[in-house]
């Protein structure tokens, strides 16, 4: 039986951990629309939802599949939903969980475009997204906080941690570098039989532990990983991301529009390690200096779409296929050629996530009672919470300050923020969402709303 089929069996028996397709479906549509400010923030909406209030899967589950997840080259955040949707409800699962993570910000990436090609501005929706940014600043900080204080249970946690953020945050070590070194102490400390690399063993709740317990010593055979299923996940999936190219590039040559976005954001889908805003410099550079699809101005507008936008800010590079395309359009008509190329470029980026899902995870659910692994996964973890504070003041800086300095000197390699730059609107509607969350428990959609609104008052009144 297929995965697909044995997930529609699981769900139509009443299985699947008691959770059903269709109430899956509204979760992740939910968390799919929720999922703003990068990683830092889709990770927390993700683990807000699934670990703390739904219990749908464990907290050491959650951050076992996370640290899988940040080894991968891609987007982690979608990974992860991927991997969630795989775990719970198989292949069907995953793919859905996957594509809902992206659908919002296809739409709203394209959508965006329209207007952009046509009007060459965005200013409302901007004023719109202002006072979200805000919003999910505060977010991204609770995620810090809470992921923290379960992640870091002792010294030598809280020294992975703020190792990472210094070596990340101040002197741009590469994140492979960190994530190996992490796993690296890891694995020794557990094998050495030091407790403070022991597995984290508490759950999100009573299903949590239920999946726990049903996943962890009887795996069902979705879960097993063996050589045949190996070889046709590697089949389909490469088939259906390489094929599309192979054909352009048959059809129309490599001098084609098409054909050079279909191979230059297949490239970036094996080599984005360390999340978007590590490749995304590098993007930048190709598509104004070597393709000419946009301009320096026109970079910097389509990474603030996809940086207010749902989904993960790699969306960014549907943005450059569309204009790209768009520019390019051959015997189509502009917008039409745009539409497509964007499309195209979403195709090639996001496919291969799921391949590496579909193949890697079983495999790495199967060793989740190793010592040694559980230990490196452990660390890792620990690495992560640096990882996502970077990113979190990455957000801040941007989001508060109009203006940074870069700072290269001494071996240090960072962003300082220009105080006179601070953008008082924006710092207020940060400062007053994280009232609403952290002291007034106010739930994330009332803020998100208030916040939204608030952005459009400041527009409307002149103050942005």
């Amino acid at each position: 039986m297929s995965d697909v089929a044995a997930s529609q069996t699981t769900t139509e028996t009443g299985a699947g951990h008691g959770i059903s397709f269709g109430e899956a479906f509204r979760v992740w549509l939910r968390i799919a629309l929720l999922s703003f400010g990068g990683p830092a923030g889709q990770i927390a909406v993700m683990h807000r939802i699934l670990v703390e209030e739904k219990n749908w899967i464990s907290e050491s589950r959650f951050l076992h599949a996370l640290n899988y997840c940040m080894l991968l080259p891609g987007p982690e955040a979608q990974q992860l939903a991927t991997y969630i949707g795989w775990l719970l409800h198989r292949t069907a699962g995953g793919i859905m969980a996957g594509g809902l993570f992206i659908l919002p910000g296809v739409i709203c990436i394209m959508a965006l475009s329209y207007i952009y090609a046509a009007f060459g501005n965005v200013g409302m929706v901007e004023a719109l997204f202002f006072g979200l940014k805000a919003a999910v600043l505060a977010i991204v900080i609770q995620a810090v906080v809470r992921v923290g204080k379960r992640a870091l249970r002792n010294r030598i946690m809280i020294g992975l941690a703020a190792s990472a953020f210094v070596a990340i945050f101040f002197f741009n070590v590469p994140f492979p570098v960190i994530i190996i070194t992490a796993g690296v102490i890891g694995y020794a400390g557990a094998k050495a039989g030091r407790p403070e690399f022991a597995a984290i063993e508490h759950g999100g709740g009573k299903n949590a532990a239920a999946i726990d317990d049903m996943l962890g010593d009887e795996l069902p055979e979705h879960v097993r990983p063996s050589i045949p299923r190996a070889l046709r996940v590697s089949t389909v999936w490469l088939l259906l991301w390489l094929v599309p190219v192979g054909a352009l590039l048959i059809v129309f040559g490599q001098a084609n529009v098409f054909s050079q976005i279909a191979l230059f954001f297949s490239k970036m889908a094996m080599v984005t390690f360390g999340g978007a805003y590590a490749v995304l410099a590098y993007v930048a550079q190709q598509a104004v200096e070597h393709y000419h699809w946009v301009q320096p101005r026109e970079m910097l507008d389509g990474l603030g779409m996809a940086e207010t936008t749902p989904g993960p800010l790699i969306m960014v590079l549907q943005f450059v296929g569309f204009m790209a395309a768009y520019r390019d359009p051959g015997m189509l008509s502009p917008m039409l050629a745009g539409t497509l190329g964007g499309l195209l470029a979403t195709w090639v980026t996001f496919t291969p996530c799921f391949l590496w899902i579909f193949l890697g995870a079983p495999f790495i659910e199967t060793m989740r009672g190793n010592k040694g692994l559980a230990g490196a996964l452990t660390a890792i973890t620990a690495a992560v919470v640096g990882v996502i504070l970077n990113l979190s003041i990455w957000f801040a800086l941007h989001t508060v300050f109009r203006d940074t300095m870069p700072v290269r000197s001494f071996g240090l390699s960072f962003d300082m923020p220009v105080l006179s730059s601070v953008d008082i609107p924006a710092l207020m509607l940060a400062i007053a969402a994280a009232t609403a969350i952290f002291r007034f428990n106010i739930g994330m959609l009332t803020v998100l709303a208030g916040s939204c609104a608030a952005g459009i008052v400041l527009r409307l009144s002149g103050v942005i």
